[in-house]
This record gives C-alpha cells, sequence and structure tokens, in this order.
C-alpha cells in the first residue's frame, strides 16, 4: 500500500536511504544538506545501523567507504564544495570499486557561493567529479517523492555497479514540504538487490577476474575472503601494478561495466510532448516550474511539452537525440549559465537551442517561462 507523507525533499531522501537498507552514514553539516544528517542519525540507530559526524567532509566520506567495504549500503551527503573536498576519496571508490551513495543539494557556486540559495550548478562536476578516467552514474530528483525513490534505485545501482552513485537535488526540492506518495515499504525492500558475492573456494577468489563488462565481486570484509585495495592500478587481487596491458584493460572495464547496461540506468520523463510543438528541456525543481508554464500554456493553446532526464549521467542521448529531431523549437533552461546543454548539443549536433538561465541563486518562475515560449 502506498505511503503519504508529509516532508521535506532532505528527509524523505534520508527516509528513503533506511528504507533502502543503508546501515551507515558518515559525513559533515553543509547547507543546505545538513538536514539528510539529521533526519538520518536519528533513524539508524532504530534500526540497528549507525551515524557519525565526522571532523570534515573529507573524513566523512572516507568513514563511509570504510562502511561499505565492511559490506553495509553506506551513504554520504554534502552539496558543491563538500564535493570537491572529497573529490580524492571519491576517485579511490571508483578504481577500488566500492559501492557508494553521495547526495549532493546543490547550492550557488564556485567555491562558498551563495550557500543558502538554489543553483544547479554541480551538473559537470557530478559527470567528473575526480580527477583520471571512469563512467559516473548520476540521478536527478525534481519531486519529492523522487527524493525518495531516487535515493532508493542509487542503492540499488551502486550494488549493481560497484561504484559511488550520485543523487542531485537542489535548494529548493531538498527544502520543500510538501505531501509526497511513496511506494509500499514492502515493495521497496523487495526490490533491494545486494551486491554480487563470491562463494567458491577462498582461495580461487579473485574479486577483479570479471568480464569486461561487469563490476568487480567485493566479499564483504572478516568472512575468510582475502584481497587489497588500493587506490593504483591492480591486479585481479587488487595488489598494486603497471602491466600495461591489465592497466588498459581495468580502465576499459570501469567504463565498459556502466555504458553496456545504459538500458538498466537510463530514466526519464516525457510530459506532453505527443502534440507538441515547443520543447522545453529542465530537470530538477526547474522541471515543476516548467510543468506548471507548460499546464497554464496548454490552457491558451499554446502546444508545448518537456522533456526531462532523470538519470543525467550517463545522459539518454539517444532520447536527446531522437527529440530534438524532432522538435524544431526547443527551450533549454537551467539553473547555471548552461552546463547540461553542452551535452544535449553534443548529442542532438544542434547548436540553435533557445535558452533560459540563471545562476544568482533565485529561481526561474513559471511566467517566466511562459514569456520565454511565447517569444519563440
Amino acid at each position: 500500500m502506498a505511503r503519504e507523507i508529509i516532508s521535506t525533499g532532505n528527509d524523505l531522501a534520508a527516509i528513503a536511504a533506511v528504507d533502502a537498507g543503508c546501515e551507515f552514514f558518515g559525513g559533515y553539516p553543509i547547507t543546505p544538506s545538513s538536514e539528510v544528517m539529521h533526519t538520518i542519525s536519528d533513524l539508524l540507530p532504530r534500526s540497528g545501523g549507525a551515524a557519525i559526524q565526522m571532523e570534515d567532509e573529507i573524513a566523512g566520506v572516507c568513514a563511509a567507504i570504510g562502511g561499505a567495504m565492511s559490506g553495509k549500503r553506506s551513504l554520504t551527503a554534502t552539496s558543491g564544495p563538500g564535493i570537491s573536498l572529497k573529490s580524492e576519496n571519491i576517485g579511490l571508490a571508483y578504481i577500488a570499486e566500492v559501492p557508494l551513495v553521495i547526495i549532493n543539494v546543490m547550492r550557488g557556486g564556485p567555491s562558498t557561493g551563495l550557500p543558502t540559495r538554489v543553483q544547479q550548478g554541480d551538473i559537470l562536476q557530478a559527470k567528473a567529479p575526480t580527477h583520471g578516467d571512469y563512467k559516473s552514474i548520476t540521478v536527478c530528483a525534481s519531486t519529492l517523492e523522487e527524493c525518495y525513490t531516487e535515493t532508493v534505485r542509487a542503492f540499488n545501482l551502486a550494488d549493481r555497479f560497484m561504484q559511488p552513485v550520485f543523487v542531485l537535488l537542489d535548494e529548493t526540492i531538498g527544502h520543500m514540504s510538501g505531501k509526497a506518495v511513496l511506494p509500499d515499504l514492502e515493495e521497496v525492500k523487495a526490490g533491494i538487490k545486494p551486491r554480487k558475492q563470491f562463494t567458491g573456494d577462498p582461495k580461487e577468489y579473485e574479486p577483479y577476474n570479471v568480464a569486461k563488462d561487469e563490476p568487480a565481486v567485493l566479499n564483504k570484509m572478516f568472512e575468510g575472503y582475502r584481497y587489497h585495495y588500493t587506490g593504483l592500478h591492480h591486479d585481479y587481487n587488487g595488489h598494486p601494478t603497471e602491466d600495461a596491458v591489465m592497466c588498459q584493460d581495468l580502465i576499459e572495464r570501469l567504463f565498459n561495466k556502466v555504458e553496456a547496461h545504459i538500458d538498466e540506468i537510463e530514466s526519464y520523463e516525457e510530459y506532453m510532448l505527443d502534440d507538441a510543438d515547443i520543447m522545453i528541456i529542465a530537470y530538477g525543481s526547474l522541471a515543476l516550474s516548467a510543468r506548471e508554464a507548460i499546464n497554464r500554456l496548454r490552457e491558451e493553446g499554446v502546444k508545448v511539452g518537456m522533456f526531462r532526464p532523470i538519470t543525467m549521467w550517463p545522459s539518454p542521448e539517444n532520447k536527446i537525440k531522437e527529440l530534438c529531431d524532432k522538435f524544431e523549437k526547443v527551450l533549454v533552461t537551467e539553473l547555471n549559465m548552461g552546463q547540461y546543454i553542452e551535452e544535449i548539443e553534443r548529442a542532438s549536433g544542434r547548436r540553435d537551442f533557445d535558452t533560459l538561465f540563471r545562476a544568482n541563486g533565485r529561481p526561474i518562475a513559471p511566467l517566466e517561462i511562459i514569456e520565454k515560449v511565447k517569444g519563440m
């Protein structure tokens, strides 16, 4: 049975983590994400888990990675400046293939920026949150319900692909309070997909010796299966190596394990596009303004619809190209100076989009979108 709850986006993300089987949280408070830590620190002890506030963002992600290494579903939450601080250890999780969920409640930047205001300035950061070669998996919530459902999905994706998975909220959706209709708890628990485990002879266990399009199989610690964690390029047992073939194969597999399974990751919404003459592309809280604008424009006889990416990275590039080929008039709107439009241009091969960008910490109202569309 579906559940109705009055809550905020940040609190719903914390509730979702616990419902999805998260057992450990390591983090540090930072506006506008702090409520995720506050709420989960109350919830986790009740379900047998643990939450710890570390001395800074770096220590927070280190603790969360340690929890994940031990076999627990682990979470950290922060905002853009915190991701910057966590960057080096996020890279460790990518190369060692440690599953981890990272909630980023976006605010204004760069640097300290606008801590209490909204921006979608971390889209490109989420694509490349650390140096090196790898494929990011990033989902973006647009509704209160998605603050819950996308967090649940992120935990399943992290265990499936054995790597960090980012959940992007923004200040508006994180602090928005309202009614959310959540899926049945038993349904959520039934959908939990734990990470694979090796059950053979421990002497034959090679966690990184897997197919070229599959993630490592890292057994839980302290259960008799030995392997090595390192941030260096490594062999099948995790020990450092500079073997040219093995190093190349490792990085190619970090790409292939995501690219070969896009169908398991990709998610998007098409809203009133069937008979539309104009397409709006929007995501996150800004999609709520776009939806309201579309409803009002439809009342005036203007046929407009919306495409909303939910999985930001890897992007739904085939669908973007298909729709951009179909619609001559396309409006791209973002709460930044145009971070995702670069991906839309790459996927579509077009450079002629109308745009509505803002990066001063203020939202874009439905009336502004209406005026922009009428001008098209």
